[in-house]
């Protein structure tokens, strides 16, 4: 048992420092189009009818993805907030678009610019920001955000 877990040690060592070659993340554009043809964002029609800016905040603390680097199971919190202009984010395709992610190898800086991107798509807000909250693993903990308009 003992020689298993220091073969398995020196497998992991020896393969987390082949950059390039024992991991790769998908292009970005072929996952955006892979969750638009299986989990694709729905809309819905808003109108303000009172002065002033609505903020909408949407957080799903349920967030899976898989790390590139090591093939182990990222999790994170994905908050979005925004400021609709005339089109607001239906919640339940929200969740099977965030659920889609469970299989794909990306990095964290990776799932804010693919979610982002595909939420201004499909929302077109005045104004949006999105955090990217990852919980910590290997003793490192990631948060990524990025703004539009604000």
């Amino acid at each position: 048992m003992i020689n298993y877990l220091i073969n398995h040690l020196n497998f992991m060592v020896n393969k987390l420092y082949k950059e390039g070659k024992d991991y790769k993340q998908a292009d970005l554009q072929k996952i955006r189009k892979q969750l638009q043809k299986t989990a694709p964002l729905e809309v819905f029609r808003f109108t303000a009818i009172s002065k002033g800016e609505q903020w909408v905040k949407i957080s799903t603390p349920e967030f899976t993805a898989i790390c590139p680097f090591s093939d182990f199971p990222d999790f994170g919190t994905v908050t979005i907030e925004y400021v609709p202009n005339k089109i607001c984010l239906e919640l339940k395709s929200f969740k099977f678009y965030i659920n889609a992610f469970r299989d794909i190898k990306i990095f964290h800086e990776a799932v804010t610019e693919v979610i982002f991107a595909d939420f201004l798509e499909s929302v077109k807000p005045k104004k949006a920001h999105i955090t990217v909250d990852m919980n910590v693993r290997g003793n490192i903990k990631t948060v990524c955000e990025k703004r539009y308009n604000c």
